[in-house]
């Protein structure tokens, strides 16, 4: 009779962990959609589709590909990277698109200025450090769903004219894909939940 008893009591914590794992997941990044500070990005077009995933496009931006001469903090004498987060610094275009001015490995020195942002991107180990080379981080950013249908018309028209993201950045750096937009139009927006 105990046992049963402490079998469903466990099962009701257990049950309760993982509600609050999964509600801890959803509320940070609505946390994120909701409070971080807004960018707006100009994506490159790339391949869209994988049929067995549905329809999404693949997002490349300006800031996909850093060239190494703006990371400020590489050790003299380092010839390759290793696998580590870097810190992009981003500043207001006069075109409106948010570009990087420097970047650090690690952290950034100094908290971004109220006209600045900071993305933190994944790098992984091997990239040439050479100055002329460039480093392609991973910002969690580079794929955006949408509904059945849509990707490859997006798609042909990326290759056209000019398409933005608007991202949300958290103060750590963590980024959310806040919308899609043609131009100064909105096309599909992210829910918060």
């Amino acid at each position: 009779m105990m046992t049963g008893k402490r079998l469903i009591i466990s099962a009701l914590v257990l049950s309760i962990i993982q509600i609050g794992f999964l509600s801890w997941i959803i509320g940070g990044r609505a946390a994120i959609l909701r409070n971080g500070k807004e960018v707006l990005l100009k994506v490159e077009p790339i391949d869209p589709r994988d049929l067995l995933r549905g329809d999404y496009i693949l997002l490349g931006y300006d800031i996909s590909r850093i060239p190494v001469k703006l990371i400020a903090n590489i050790p003299a004498g380092k010839l390759t990277a290793d696998e580590t987060s870097l810190v992009v610094r981003l500043k207001k275009g006069a075109d409106g698109y948010w570009q990087a001015t420097t970047a650090w490995f690690g952290q950034a020195p100094s908290p971004a200025g109220p006209d600045e942002a900071d993305i933190v991107g994944k790098v992984a180990s091997g990239w040439g450090l050479d100055p002329n080379a460039t480093i392609a981080p991973d910002y969690g950013i580079e794929r955006f769903y949408l509904p059945e249908g849509e990707g490859m018309p997006i798609q042909n028209d990326m290759r056209v004219r000019p398409f933005g993201i608007r991202v949300a950045l958290a103060a750590n750096g963590t980024a959310q894909i806040k919308a899609l937009m043609d131009g100064d139009k909105t096309l599909f927006e992210e829910p918060l939940y």
